[in-house]
């Protein structure tokens, strides 16, 4: 008997990367792919460095994947994440919201107050250069509310009326932010800095037209684009945030309340068509329209990360209920003058 066990040999058993995983879809949607791990304990970084060709594939083809029961322990792991598919992170500058830096290069999802929803939109589609990927941590969903919710770029700009698409296209959108003490973001807080001359570098390299005024205060102008072509897909994409820049989008008490106080050209941000004429409302609630009903919504769950194409897929955040803790991290830099 000892002489036959003795006789077996060591046989290597190979896994494939599939077997590893399973794949599904939310309520027969393509958007986005879910990816669960068949074994236990399984690290995400560890298993994203060995399988990046088949996460990039994934993700070209459904715009968003969301890993969930994937062994995520905070922050570092979810840098670490990050950085095996994507290499080097970026930092969260020429910001248009409040954020605060975790560890790294991983940062607070938008911290907007809790009853407020923050709309659909591409990152910093305000600017020419954005990050290819944005990916989000849930580390603590909501006790009510706070869910993600992501749309397809793609069948935004299909369901925009031709006419609007063309003169967007044509004219593009020109965002003016005007930064004031106490007042939305200070341009200490946007440009990370607390020097005027590399805030004049970076809008002279950037195209942003700058004006400094008394008491500290700045104003900026930039002309971007509205519409976008993906790199590697070669689709056209809505890529633009007209919709949440305009005084349309503030309610109406806090509306009211700044122009009582300041001309339209003066309020703390506002979008233009790029040659100055005024973007009417009604355009903007039809597009606002559009990104509602082509939302999509799902729980988070503790430990989930999900990761995004920006251009190929917008996200917003809803309203919550109870802590919630979210984290944002952002990769490959991509600019509209390549």
């Amino acid at each position: 008997m000892s002489q036959k066990l003795g006789s077996f040999k060591r046989q290597v058993v190979s896994i494939s990367p599939e077997a590893l995983i399973k794949t599904e879809c939310l309520e027969s949607r393509l958007l986005p792919l879910i990816v669960k791990p068949t074994v236990e304990g399984l690290n995400l970084a560890a298993w994203a460095k060995n399988n990046q060709q088949l996460i990039e594939t994934n993700l070209l083809k459904h715009g968003g994947i969301l890993f969930r029961n994937f062994q995520v322990n905070g922050a570092a792991d979810f840098e670490m994440f990050i950085q095996a598919i994507s290499g080097t992170l970026l930092e969260y500058s020429y910001r248009s919201t409040p954020r605060h830096h975790v560890s790294g290069k991983i940062y607070t999802s938008t911290e907007y107050p809790a009853e407020e929803s923050i709309p659909l939109h591409n990152e910093m589609s305000y600017s020419c250069n954005w990050p290819m990927k944005i990916c989000f941590h849930c580390v603590q969903p909501a006790k009510a509310g706070g869910e993600t919710p992501i749309a397809d770029s793609r069948k935004v700009f299909q369901r925009i009326d031709p006419s609007i698409r063309e003169k967007f296209q044509q004219k593009k959108v020109m965002y003016v932010r005007n930064y004031r003490k106490k007042l939305d973001l200070p341009w200490q807080d946007v440009f990370q800095t607390n020097s005027k001359t590399e805030v004049e570098d970076y809008c002279r390299t950037n195209d942003i037209e700058y004006e400094w005024h008394e008491q500290d205060s700045l104003k900026t102008r930039q002309i971007c684009q509205a519409v976008s072509t993906h790199p590697q897909t070669n689709e056209m994409v809505w890529f633009n945030q007209a919709h949440l820049f305009h005084v349309s989008s503030l309610n109406s008490s806090v509306r009211e309340g700044l122009l009582a106080g300041f001309k339209e050209e003066d309020l703390p941000r506002n979008a233009y068509y790029g040659d100055g004429s005024p973007i009417e409302t009604s355009v903007l609630d039809s597009i606002r329209e559009i990104y509602q009903q082509e939302a999509i919504n799902f729980p988070w769950q503790a430990g989930d990360v999900l990761l995004l194409d920006n251009m190929l897929t917008c996200h917003g955040r809803t309203p919550f209920i109870g802590s919630r803790k979210v984290l944002a991290g952002m990769a490959e830099p991509f600019s509209n003058n390549n």
